[in-house]
């Protein structure tokens, strides 16, 4: 980055395997970042939970931040975090942490949907919060609580989000930012409140959760004892991102609309998980989006991200940390070049598949998988990750042909951002698989988009607009045109046919 004048924004960007700090410029009509620390995220096992190391993240954190202090001293205007949704903190009226910080892949959740439908329908739950199911949902996370009698619902006084937690740490005030509040599925969906029926379905104590805050707010200058351990000038303001980090990712988007009643465009956030939508006016909640099981999530300046959760790059992570645990050293770019080698739409899995959550062995569980729905397994590393790839990419079809269902027109580009990207396969499968124009990146979405709000949030941006107008100008997106090749309606038959018979 350039060290010449101008407004620096810290940028914390905490994922489920990793966390970053980096420092973001707008500088010649271009967004500049610097990544000043690197560090491995992940849950740990204590007792039977799985859980959060929150002291070691903030560790991390007011290390990244010391070396930001150091490297640009006085620059620094702005700190803001982001991360991964759904997961909290609960503190007591001593602003202790109360219990710890669970894990959303904690097995306690298993089976808690089914007892919360009988507090409150799932027709009443989507027509108010306007959330997909998901077990890991904050509002099962914390019915579990009260289902296993657990004293701290009942210590708490005040309920963080992960990027809230951070927020306190870096400036002293307690909030509840909107778009992390939107995971929950505790959100009403039209008024952005808290929603009065489901916390009293679930008996949870109103009390802990605060009005939520939009992106782009000041909580005030960093805390006193922050400065003193990074050596960041008093005057840092702590600035709102969109904290969730999928919000981030898509406010970064190279987009030339924002929040448009009829988009022309989709996204993809893509990295471990893949997150599809549409950037909307307002929310969908008709029986349609609750059938197919799609989310409104709480975007920047009250838009909505019309989205669905599904498998990402998860599947091949886990192939690959596999072959890692059996000595293949194989690069990323090897295990490509072998799935470009070996033979296309052999056999189709479904990605979102139960059997792929968390298995012991992924390559194995693709082949049981083949072998369950009568399809041949694939046995060589190359067939493993083009059978794999080729299946997400046939994801990303069905959940765009239910996507322009409930938004009602074709969607004609289709922009992929984050990591995920700089999977060139996957990117042109998608085009293929799809039939649209993809446009690739940028693959720091998260950082840019967390710096961006931080610029708009200080004036140094204008507005959405003038921010994107910034990213599409940058060298690191790629077009993928769909190609007439390829087995691709024969693989969206056999997917519809697994999902179908699965559904039986």
């Amino acid at each position: 980055m350039s060290t010449s004048n101008g407004a620096v924004h810290l940028a914390i960007d905490l994922g489920a395997s990793g966390g970053r700090v980096l420092a973001g410029r707008v500088q010649d009509r271009r967004i500049e970042l610097d990544e000043l620390h690197r560090f491995s995220n992940g849950g740990v096992q204590l007792g039977k939970r799985l859980v959060w190391n929150l002291l070691g993240q903030w560790e991390q954190v007011v290390q990244g931040l010391s070396n930001g202090a150091a490297r640009y001293g006085s620059d620094v205007q702005s700190v803001g975090a982001d991360t991964w949704g759904v997961d909290y903190v609960l503190l007591d009226r001593n602003d202790d942490q109360v219990g710890p910080c669970f894990h959303y892949r904690d097995a306690r959740t298993r089976g808690v949907m089914e007892r919360a439908f009988e507090r409150l329908s799932r027709e009443k739950i989507f027509s108010s919060t306007g959330l997909q199911f998901m077990e890991i949902n904050t509002a099962y996370q914390l019915l579990a609580m009260r289902l296993e009698g657990s004293p701290l619902l009942d210590i708490a006084e005040h309920f963080l989000m992960v990027p809230d937690y951070l927020h306190w740490q870096l400036s002293g005030e307690k909030c509840n930012e909107f778009t992390n509040a939107s995971t929950t599925q505790l959100l009403d969906a039209d008024s952005g409140m808290w929603s009065r029926p489901v916390l009293r379905a679930f008996d949870l104590p109103e009390s802990i959760f605060r009005q939520p805050v939009q992106p782009g707010v000041a909580l005030g200058s960093v805390a006193s004892s922050v400065a003193t351990q990074t050596r960041l000038h008093s005057d840092v303001q702590v600035v709102l991102p969109a904290t969730h980090d999928t919000g981030s990712a898509v406010l970064a988007v190279p987009a030339s609309s924002f929040a448009s009643e009829q988009p022309d465009w989709c996204y993809i956030s893509c990295g471990t998980w893949s997150l599809m939508g549409a950037e909307l006016a307002r929310p969908v909640l008709s029986d349609a989006c609750r059938m197919l099981n799609f989310t409104n999530e709480g975007g920047v300046q009250g838009s909505v991200r019309l989205l669905k959760n599904i498998a990402g790059l998860w599947i091949v992570q886990q192939c690959r940390a596999q072959w890692q645990r059996e000595r293949k050293d194989l690069s990323w770019e090897r295990l490509i070049q072998l799935a470009e080698q070996a033979p296309s739409m052999v056999s189709v899995v479904d990605t979102d598949d139960p059997l792929f959550v968390s298995p012991d062995n992924m390559p194995e569980a693709i082949r049981e998988y083949c072998r369950r729905t009568s399809q041949p397994p694939p046995e060589s590393e190359g067939e493993v990750i083009r059978c794999a790839l080729e299946s997400l990419a046939l994801r990303y079809r069905l959940t765009l042909s239910h996507l322009e269902q409930l938004v009602g027109h074709e969607l004609s580009t289709i922009h992929m951002v984050g990591g995920g990207v700089q999977n060139r396969m996957l990117c042109q499968f998608a085009a293929d698989a799809c039939g649209r124009r993809v446009m690739a990146g940028p693959v720091e979405a998260t950082a840019l988009g967390n710096v961006m709000m931080q610029a708009i949030g200080t004036g140094r941006l204008s507005s959405v607009k003038e921010a994107r107008e910034l990213i599409r100008g940058a060298d690191d997106i790629r077009q993928y045109e769909p190609q007439p090749r390829g087995r691709w309606d024969e693989g969206f038959d056999k997917l519809k046919q697994l999902l179908l018979l699965a559904s039986q």
